[in-house]
């Protein structure tokens, strides 16, 4: 397996990354910017574009790492354990928030909580050999689903889906049809899954309604999500996931197209072909989503396929003019505050939840109203940020890039060090 990059991807992964960061950590939900908030249902808006290029850009990653497509039971064994460790990471940050021992409360379970975390982060990122990484993965896997069933009271509502979850799913999917298939065979899974998704939410209505629907909660996505995953959904909700069993599906095809591009960047033509080749295909991406959306409406928590076609179409034209700046045209000043973040992704993933969760559970009493408690993170950011500002959505978006600064400073000391977190 090769060991080069393509500067543009990381480029592009470390803008995702850094918008995903940004977005995930206001200094307060009531007061952000609409742009930095998630489509209330149907539409689409740049919080949403996160998750499907991460998905893209992993999908156009698999080709760079196998270039020469061996497919032998080592090389499945390497997809299978790197998969699962992604969803045991992703899985982790709904486990971390329910941990309990022997009593211990406030400071003292933070700090259990934390080396726990320490502990699975090394076991799910360490470079071991390879039997012990799929031994420890399936270790922890299984100690996961043990606990979420067995009916403990702390975990019988954890939550199992999430976007690691969805990433690992497709990941290893994806890598296996790169592996395995052409890429005639791949652009006509992609189109299959697409067209199936559709005609299946469309045309087949939820259990106990009569009509289909693509409303919250009574779509056959949520219906679906509520008979498998019962109890260990998002909590916001309690009857559907946005990372759900069914919306997975077409989350597949996003990776696929992701796929077909990088393999397209890893042919010998030109690259001010393919580049223009890449460009084109990107708007007729984007015009084939939004006109499919008249009829199945862009949805991200559905990941309908409209809203496949147009976000891998934005991410295709995305990466075509970074690889046209970067990699033709040689201009990469700028990008060195992208490029640290792209090469060291899921330390930020697993970390930067984990984080505010920890400071969300460490309280006080609150030196304005001591008869009520605050804290760290709202302490923090109502007397550190807030004052400072006259408009309260500003100062919410100042927090949310101090907090990006600071991990923008120990990822330049990792890229310093070449310190790379992988799974």
């Amino acid at each position: 397996m090769t060991k080069d990059r393509l500067i543009s991807l990381d480029v592009f992964r470390g803008l995702t990354i850094l918008l995903m960061t940004i977005v995930n950590n206001p200094g307060n939900w009531a007061t952000v910017y609409p742009p930095l908030l998630h489509s209330e249902w149907h539409g689409c808006t740049p919080t949403d574009l996160v998750f499907p290029f991460f998905i893209f850009i992993m999908g156009v990653a698999v080709s760079f790492a196998m270039p020469t497509k061996n497919y032998d039971s080592t090389t499945f064994s390497k997809i299978f354990t790197r998969s699962l460790r992604m969803i045991c990471l992703g899985i982790f940050f709904n486990f971390f928030g329910k941990i309990q021992l022997f009593g211990l409360e406030e400071i003292p379970l933070v700090i259990c909580r934390l080396l726990i975390t320490a502990a699975v982060g090394y076991a799910l990122m360490g470079n071991f050999n390879a039997k012990l990484k799929t031994y420890l993965v399936i270790s922890i896997f299984a100690i996961y689903i043990i606990l979420a069933y067995s009916g403990i009271e702390d975990y019988e509502i954890v939550r199992l889906p999430g976007v690691l979850q969805r990433i690992g799913i497709v990941y290893f999917i994806t890598s296996l049809l790169y592996l395995k298939t052409t890429q005639r065979t791949q652009l006509l899974v992609t189109i299959g899954i697409l067209l199936s998704y559709w005609a299946i939410m469309t045309l087949i209505p939820a259990p106990g309604f009569e009509i289909t629907n693509l409303e919250k909660g009574t779509n056959l996505a949520a219906w679906t999500d509520s008979l498998l995953l019962k109890d260990h959904m998002w909590q916001m909700t309690k009857t559907w996931d946005p990372e759900g069993i069914l919306s997975t599906i077409p989350a597949i095809a996003t990776g696929i197209i992701g796929l077909l591009i990088g393999q397209l960047l890893n042919s010998p033509a030109l690259k001010t072909e393919k580049v223009k080749k890449i460009f084109l295909i990107g708007i007729v991406l984007i015009v084939l989503g939004q006109l499919w959306n008249i009829v199945f409406p862009i949805n991200k928590s559905l990941w309908t396929s409209s809203y496949v076609l147009f976000t891998a179409g934005l991410a295709t034209l995305i990466l075509s003019i970074l690889y046209y700046c970067i990699d033709i045209a040689g201009i990469k000043k700028g990008t060195k505050l992208f490029l640290i973040w792209g090469v060291n992704p899921m330390i930020v993933f697993f970390l930067s939840e984990i984080i505010p969760q920890a400071m969300i559970m460490i309280s006080f009493p609150n030196p304005i109203n001591p008869t009520k408690k605050i804290n760290l993170l709202n302490y923090l950011y109502i007397t550190g940020v807030e004052p400072f500002f006259n408009n309260p959505m500003t100062a919410s978006l100042t927090f949310a890039l101090i907090y990006a600064g600071l991990w923008s400073i120990l990822l330049a000391y990792f890229y310093k060090k070449k310190m790379y977190f992988k799974v």
